[in-house]
This record gives C-alpha cells, sequence and structure tokens, in this order.
C-alpha cells in the first residue's frame, strides 16, 4: 500500500506559529476513510490507495487558505511499492528487527 509523507507550510500569515493550520489538517484526516496517518514532528505520514492520498492531499492543501494564509508551500514524497504489501507499522517493524 503506498505511504505519503505531506508537509504544507502556510506563507503570508504573520506569524511564525504553524500549529492551527497542522490541527486543522488533521481534523480533515479525522474525517477521511479508507486512510491512516501519522503526525511527526515535521510532517504528517499517510497510508492508503494512491487515489485516496492524492484527493486527501488536496484536501489538506486548502487547509491554511481557509484559515487566511496568501501562499501555500506543499511537499509531498510518496513510496509506492509494488513487489510486495507494506504499511508504516511493518516499514518500522523491518529496520527495528535489525537494530
Amino acid at each position: 500500500m503506498p505511504i505519503a509523507e505531506v508537509t504544507i507550510v502556510p506563507l503570508g500569515t504573520g506569524e511564525t506559529s504553524l500549529s492551527k493550520y497542522v490541527a486543522g489538517c488533521h481534523k480533515v484526516l479525522a474525517d477521511e476513510e479508507g486512510i491512516k496517518y501519522r503526525l511527526t514532528p515535521m510532517g504528517t505520514i499517510i497510508e492508503g490507495e494512491l487515489d485516496r492520498i492524492f484527493s486527501v492531499v488536496k484536501k489538506l492543501h486548502e487547509v491554511p487558505f481557509d484559515k487566511g494564509a496568501s501562499r501555500v508551500l506543499l511537499n509531498l514524497r510518496v513510496d509506492d511499492r509494488r513487489d510486495r504489501e507494506a504499511s508504516m507499522e511493518q516499514k518500522l517493524k523491518s529496520v527495528k528487527d535489525k537494530l
């Protein structure tokens, strides 16, 4: 299953804090079905079907605009492994098993 990392940075907000924008994005994620997600200190990891990931990321992109940002910078990385099943948990377990 594809796994994506998304970071959304609102610009032109007049402040340096981003937590209200992150919280707004996570409210959107909480309402989405068919995906798993995990907040990290530097972004959010999303796991789900590729079309669902792209659809959700588009919604997340709009959150800062809805909250008054005048510009949004979005970084998206997708790991779409098709030779075997992958998940957030499996990727972490694979590394931990080698430690």
